[in-house]
């Protein structure tokens, strides 16, 4: 090899070092600003532990189990919301065939109670009655696709003025115009006021806010009802050993259904129309010292033929 060889070898490995010096910084991976932010906003982001984690688990998988049992116990409960107002028939009716009323005029009045509260049972008969039909397939839904954002704006025109004269603020979050789900008009309205009316019933402070969200993998549309978690009294158990000395006398008088009937009612007509009614744990706080939990009520979602597609 002569030494005009080695010197263009020498210039090549030169010019090979150089080259690889200056394009290896621009070729090699760097990670940039934006990527190493967000790294470590995620490991300085507050997660869950997972003892947290673990007992909202819990909590959704003993709610369930509770819906379960809320759901076959319906026999029980029927009878249970019915004995109350019957009982109270039984002891006006008591009152007069044991000449215990003072006079004529007070024999009147405990006649004319035990026919209120006999027409107040009879409409209860036949709300739980009209239930019944529907999910037995005797009484046909109307099944159609519904826009969403109209039926819940109805919803809040018909519940705003009931949660304000209670200083209830009742918040809507607009729903997208062009989401349709597929139910009934009229049960789907009666059951978001009913949810809507037994919380306020319940609610000592807090708000109420609606509001929604597509799951496109499921096709479904979840709607959020988000309440004051000492609002959730809707679960109570039964005791049907319990005399009926215990009963509050408010539920004696108005003959009304419990929220625990009202809750499985509307369970029931969610489930009919091919839906599904969750009470999810309370994990939300919207202000100081207030625990929100939410009822999710998950309805089928009109699914156009490009998406099926």
């Amino acid at each position: 090899m002569n030494w005009s060889n080695l010197i263009y070898l020498g210039a090549g490995i030169a010019l090979g070092i150089v080259l690889h010096r200056l394009f290896g910084r621009w070729l090699r991976p760097q990670a940039s600003p934006n990527v190493s932010s967000s790294l470590s906003l995620v490991d300085q982001e507050d997660m869950p532990p997972i003892s947290q984690q673990l007992q909202q688990t819990q909590l959704a998988y003993q709610m369930a189990r509770e819906m379960s049992q809320f759901k076959a116990g319906f026999l029980a409960r029927t009878t249970h919301e019915l004995r109350s107002p019957l009982n109270g028939l039984i002891g006006l009716h008591q009152l007069i065939l044991s000449d215990l009323c003072e006079d004529p005029a007070e024999e009147r009045e405990f006649i004319a109670q035990a026919q209120e509260r006999t027409l107040k049972l009879l409409k209860l008969m036949d709300e739980i009655l009209n239930v019944a039909r529907i999910q037995h397939g005797m009484n046909k839904l109307d099944i159609q696709p519904i826009p969403l954002a109209q039926i819940l704006e109805e919803v809040h025109q018909l519940t705003y003025m009931l949660a304000a004269n209670r200083n209830f603020p009742l918040q809507l979050l607009p729903a997208d115009p062009e989401i349709y789900v597929l139910a009934d008009y009229f049960w789907l309205r009666q059951i978001f006021i009913s949810l809507i009316d037994t919380a306020i019933s319940q609610m000592e402070e807090g708000s109420i806010c609606i509001s929604s969200s597509i799951l496109p993998t499921n096709n479904f549309v979840n709607i959020w009802l988000d309440v004051p978690t000492h609002a959730i009294l809707w679960s109570e158990s039964i005791d049907l050993i319990k005399s009926e000395d215990h009963l509050t006398q408010i539920d004696q008088k108005n003959a009304a259904l419990s929220p625990g009937m009202r809750l499985l009612i509307n369970h029931t007509l969610v489930e009919v129309m091919g839906g599904k009614l969750e009470i999810l744990p309370s994990t939300i706080a919207k202000e100081p010292l207030q625990q929100v939990s939410r009822l999710q009520l998950s309805i089928p979602l009109v699914i156009s033929e490009a998406d099926l597609l």
